[in-house]
């Protein structure tokens, strides 16, 4: 029972999983939010370019 005891507390292979499973949150929140960032940028470039080309028809 003593070894048992031992083995589980100098087991880490669940720390090392919930810690890959954090980063791997951190970098999905970190490419959303540059996703969202990045697409408003060129919704709102492709925004200026269709007034321009409105205008310069009139």
């Amino acid at each position: 029972m003593k070894t048992l005891m031992k083995r589980f507390v100098s087991d880490e292979s669940g720390a090392t999983a919930i810690e890959y499973g954090l980063l791997a949150t951190l970098i999905a929140v970190a490419l959303i939010a540059a996703a969202t960032t990045v697409g408003g940028n060129i919704g709102n470039m492709f925004n200026k370019v269709a007034g321009e080309i409105g205008n310069k028809a009139n």
